[in-house]
């Protein structure tokens, strides 16, 4: 009988501290189930980390091992424990800092389209380590803020960029009559001043690109999809066949035979509808609801400098100006009210 005591009082320390760790982790998940970020959320996971910590070393401490056997194995957890932070440490360290960088360079905004190698889409989100973006997919992708900085990044400008298509046309058309064409094509699918370059000669075909300004952001997918249905329709309506080095190789033809639709898109009667929403919509949600937010933080802030600007100028007013200088602050105060219940609700909404 003596015995299990001494067993029970030896083991009851160390299995109390298991129980109560496992308790303790049941509640933390119980409430992150519960919470909007989920199990998922970094405070759960910090919070299992701790719980375990502390329960291997109150563990130890409760153990019958003599002061020698006790000092030996914290040492061991505190090297342990000291060589897994540095190891992990390094790439989180790294990765705020870079984090800090673009912050205070702001290369990027939400909404913006940006390229880093492969990965092309709108910025959602930015944070201390990591910058999430959604592709074309619709998908979401996050990259490392340490990956921006050390990758070339392209942000396309938000006021407008240059689209352009890439078509290979025979040499026995004249380049005159293909950059008729394609200027053509340019003003039919809506474009600023477009242009046509000739960016190749090949062996078998000289490569055109046609290029034109698009204002609108926005839509740029469509606005791409709908420069290469112009040209299509520009080329393949007027007898242009278009060729490429892999359809020359692969394919015997008659000289004489022209590789065109029977019947052109440009005199087909059954034109395709024009789509009524533009699919951007629907691959740029998250994207296009985090641009919005920024750019009502940027009219924010804007008003939150004329009001200073205003009470600076209140303050050495004669009685004359006074009264309209105060009734301008008055209706500044009410934007910026105004501006911040907007910016509250849609960060509330996501």
């Amino acid at each position: 009988m003596s015995l299990l005591q001494d067993i029970f009082s030896t083991l009851w320390p160390p299995a109390s501290i298991v129980l109560a760790a496992l308790l303790l982790a049941w509640l933390a998940n119980w409430t992150a189930k519960r919470s909007k970020l989920g199990t998922s959320g970094l405070l759960y996971q910090l919070f299992n980390w701790l719980i375990a910590s502390f329960a291997i070393i109150a563990i130890v401490v409760l153990l019958p091992l003599s002061d020698e056997t006790q000092g030996q194995v914290m040492s061991l957890l505190g090297v342990v424990l000291t060589a897994v932070i540095a190891l992990s440490a390094t790439t989180f360290v790294a990765n705020a800092i870079a984090g800090v960088m673009l912050q205070a360079s702001q290369p990027f905004r939400p909404g913006d389209y940006v390229r880093v190698n492969d990965q092309f889409g709108r910025v959602t989100r930015r944070s201390l380590v990591h910058t999430q973006i959604q592709t074309e997919w619709r998908d979401l992708t996050t990259l490392p803020n340490l990956m921006l900085v050390n990758n070339p990044v392209t942000v396309l400008h938000r006021d407008g960029t240059i689209i352009f298509v890439e078509i290979s046309i025979s040499y026995d058309i004249t380049y005159l009559r293909v950059e008729e064409l394609l200027l053509k094509a340019g003003e039919e699918a809506k474009l600023r001043e477009p242009f046509v370059l000739v960016h190749e000669l090949l062996d078998h075909a000289v490569v055109y690109r046609a290029c034109g300004f698009l204002p609108e952001m926005k839509n740029l997918l469509s606005a791409r999809s709908n420069l290469r249905k112009k040209v299509l329709e520009q080329m393949h309506g007027n007898g242009v066949e278009i060729v490429s080095p892999s359809f020359m190789n692969q394919r015997a033809l008659d000289p004489t035979e022209k590789v065109i639709p029977s019947k052109p898109v440009l005199h087909d009667v059954r034109k395709p509808l024009e789509a009524t929403s533009a699919p951007e919509e629907k691959i740029f949600d998250k994207a296009e609801e985090a641009a919005s937010i920024e750019e009502l933080k940027q009219k924010q802030e804007e008003i939150r400098q004329e009001l200073k600007q205003a009470r600076s100028q209140l303050k050495t007013a004669d009685d004359e100006s006074r009264g309209t200088i105060e009734r301008n602050i008055e209706m500044l105060e009410k934007r910026e009210a105004w501006y911040a219940d907007l910016v509250e609700q849609q960060t509330s909404r996501d």
